[in-house]
């Protein structure tokens, strides 16, 4: 994890990022004050340090408004940890503070085009699951896919199409909490993907309110345990009601911006 800086995105003016505009229409952005963000990600830290995770905290990006999203520079498949290619020049310091981790990692995979980035990317079985939304393109799927293959990981990498444009990434409108269950905010998929989702898994419904309040940004931190953001009763409601273990963490000045709990982890090894 890492905290919030003091620098925050421009939401607005010639300083706002160019695709800003188009992930307006499916997510909010609303300033945030870093403050509050870091407290609330202190309540979380402390919450899987109870539960037996070990967290490091990664050093500071200065400069870099979205840095306490951390889950967008890398992502562990199997025994690979991928580096990914961030969309925006602007977040590549994020990915720099990554190095110290990296020289005990025995596979670690650079692609070589596109872009990917880890709120894109979701395991399921067999299969990655890799949105194709603002932010992951398909040369960056391609990439992986033949990343994958070079360090012996047998698994496909699947893209998964949006029925709109604006998506931030896949994990605020899809998430595996446990095998075979996920959320799923289903406006923003068409047919067809549809179709896959509801042959693979059993799934629990996000209206558009809760998707835009990043309520499907959850995180599972074991097979039958999931966290998620205070407020999201109805969700939490499903997943009880599937048998899940269900903590809750407040969260609501972090979701000012979307990103929720996963976005604001990112894992390491799994026990």
């Amino acid at each position: 994890m890492r905290y919030a800086g003091d620098v925050t995105p421009a939401l607005d003016g010639p300083d706002a990022h160019p695709v800003l505009s188009r992930q307006k229409a499916t997510s909010s952005w609303r300033p945030y004050d870093p403050a509050t963000v870091r407290a609330q990600q202190d309540t979380l830290i402390d919450l899987l340090r109870s539960r037996g995770t070990a967290v490091t905290l990664l050093d500071a990006a200065p400069e870099c408004p979205v840095q306490h999203y951390p889950r967008d520079i890398a992502f562990v498949i199997d025994h690979v940890l991928v580096m990914a290619r961030l969309n925006s020049s602007h977040r590549l310091p994020e990915a720099d503070t990554l190095a110290p981790l990296l020289t005990d990692a025995p596979h670690v995979a650079h692609l070589d085009e596109g872009t990917i980035e880890g709120g894109d990317v979701i395991l399921h079985t067999g299969t990655v699951l890799v949105g194709l939304g603002e932010e992951t393109s398909p040369t960056g799927v391609r990439a992986l896919q033949r990343a994958l293959t070079h360090h012996g990981v047998a698994r496909e990498v699947r893209p998964i199409h949006f029925a709109v444009d604006g998506i931030v990434h896949l994990d605020d409108h899809f998430t595996v909490v446990a095998p075979g269950i996920a959320l799923i905010h289903r406006s923003v998929f068409p047919p067809a993907e549809l179709r896959w989702f509801e042959q693979h898994f059993d799934l629990i419904d996000v209206t558009d309110h809760e998707a835009r309040a990043v309520q499907a940004n959850v995180l599972a931190i074991a097979p039958g345990t999931v966290i998620v953001a205070a407020g999201s009763d109805r969700i939490a409601a499903q997943l009880a009601a599937r048998g899940l273990e269900v903590l809750t963490v407040d969260y609501s000045e972090v979701t000012r911006i979307p990103g929720s709990l996963r976005c604001t982890t990112l894992p390491l090894t799994r026990a």
